[in-house]
């Protein structure tokens, strides 16, 4: 029987770093949703879709193939064969991402293939909606939160180790933005029942660590 551990939270707060560490420490496979989400966004932005027409997204997603691979250790997003990895994180695949993840179509195309990486590996799972509507039934549940100016430091800071040009106040408007679009639409009060604030960065692993032993104990 797979085990799964479900990790909600909004964009910069810190999910896949946490993610990573407990997949590390229990042996599990490490499943970032929002980087299938972001790699959909991808495919929408090479092809000039607009983010507001409901038809013309439902369309594009026959049209799409996301799979997960690891090379080094390290988690490579294949879109329609190509590795699309580092164009996953740039604001653009963000804005879209956030933009069309409601639809429907788009959400349970990618949550299928998430239910079927959990029934078949023990999984550590981060996204959005996880615990509630992905893994209903998973055996942890953690949404994790932080301030809009520490996950905005978060994001700006990775822009800039990779050599990006990026606004620090631009990117907290956008953070902002996508969390009252998130919080308007699927995400409710009941994701945010085990919530843990993981500001300052340096509670990170002490986190993990606290997470690890909540799940060997279950």
């Amino acid at each position: 029987m797979s085990y799964s551990v479900a990790i909600d939270g909004p964009a910069g707060a810190g999910k896949s770093t946490i993610a990573k560490l407990i997949s590390k420490q229990m042996g599990y496979i490490y499943v970032d949703t929002g980087a299938m989400y972001r790699a959909m966004a991808v495919y929408f932005n090479q092809n000039n879709i607009d983010p507001a027409d409901e038809a013309a997204i439902n369309a594009a997603v026959d049209n799409v193939k996301i799979t997960i691979e690891y090379k080094d250790g390290e988690q490579q997003v294949i879109l329609n064969g190509e590795n699309v990895t580092s164009l996953l994180r740039t604001e653009a695949t963000g804005n879209m991402a956030s933009k069309t993840s409601k639809y429907k179509a788009v959400r349970s195309k990618l949550v299928d293939l998430q239910r079927e990486l959990a029934a078949a590996e023990n999984v550590v799972m981060d996204g959005r909606d996880i615990g509630t509507t992905v893994l209903p039934d998973a055996n942890v549940k953690i949404y994790l939160t932080a301030s809009s100016d520490a996950r905005a430091r978060r994001r700006y800071d990775e822009l800039k180790a990779k050599g990006e040009e990026c606004d620090l106040q631009k990117i907290k408007e956008d953070i902002e933005q996508r969390d009252y679009q998130d919080m308007h639409s699927t995400l409710g009060e009941q994701d945010r029942r085990c919530s843990r604030s993981s500001s300052p960065c340096t509670g990170n692993r002490s986190l993990s660590s606290m997470i690890w032993i909540r799940c060997r104990s279950v």
